[in-house]
């Protein structure tokens, strides 16, 4: 089963890179923003023959469904992409995966990747950040300040179908990556996004297994004082990271507990002003 994007609401652009879709980018009136970097799973054809990993063990290691976690009413920006070609939440000299040691042990070439495949993917990293940018400039001129909800998921069965899952306390249900963050200027964001998801049931807890990754440290570093990005990975609990099917409740779930902390993050952001 294919992962599908965005819920509903609006008819998104698509925003191009490499001579193929990159993102599905749909602007929504609010300053959250809600980011899928690696929901794709779709590769350049002209990269593709030299991939040796499976369709399953790409899917595995990517993020699927996070697109349909995004709340309605806000932008929302979908990558199409798969972290197997461009990993967009490394920094560019790392973003290309040169061998097993940075993917999880999988071979993901069949050979030596060509000069050229290479430079065209690190090209479609640098066309993502500059569109990344006008669409926060953008929504910072709108609003005068952002709050990206920097979706993720992480496998917790790794060692197999039938083998147990990793432990509960090393594994919480919704890890809150805020590590890249000035806690100082943005602690109120950061408590009214615990509060809300801790509030509906989930077990969320911040920097356990992930304290955001190089788009949040981008954020920061970029917008420190207008933008934060909250680097949110929801453990696969809510599909079978083994056979990809997904329980369309347990995504529903997610989705309204996410619209339910857009006014919260709203008010939060408005108090920083």
């Amino acid at each position: 089963m294919e992962p599908v994007g965005f819920h509903e609401g609006g008819i998104p652009r698509t925003f191009c890179a490499g001579g193929e879709p990159l993102a599905r980018i749909l602007t929504g009136p609010s300053p959250i923003v809600a980011l899928a970097l690696h929901a794709g799973h779709a590769v350049r054809s002209e990269l593709a023959p030299y991939l040796a990993i499976s369709e399953d063990d790409r899917l595995r290691e990517e993020d699927p469904w996070t697109a349909r976690m995004a709340p309605d009413g806000i932008t929302r920006i979908e990558v199409l992409r798969s972290r197997f070609e461009i990993d967009l939440n490394r920094p560019q000299f790392r973003a290309v995966y040169q061998g097993p040691e940075d993917a999880w042990g999988l071979d993901v070439y069949n050979g030596e990747l060509p000069d050229q495949m290479d430079r065209v993917s690190r090209d479609v990293y640098d066309a993502f950040y500059a569109e990344a940018y006008t669409v926060l400039t953008q929504v910072i001129r709108d609003f005068g300040h952002f709050v990206v909800l920097d979706l993720h998921s992480y496998n917790h069965r790794r060692d197999g179908v039938g083998a147990p899952a990793a432990p509960l306390s090393e594994n919480p249900e919704v890890n809150l990556g805020t590590g890249r963050l000035n806690r100082l200027r943005w602690a109120p964001v950061i408590e009214e996004f615990s509060a809300v998801v801790n509030g509906a049931g989930f077990d969320c807890r911040e920097n356990v297994k992930f304290r955001g990754g190089h788009f949040a440290r981008w954020v920061a570093e970029t917008f420190p004082e207008t933008g934060a990005a909250l680097a949110i990975e929801f453990k696969k609990t809510y599909m079978d990271e083994w056979s990809g099917m997904v329980d369309e409740a347990a995504i529903a779930r997610i989705r309204d507990t996410l619209g339910a902390a857009v006014p919260a993050l709203t008010s939060a952001l408005d108090r920083l002003a």
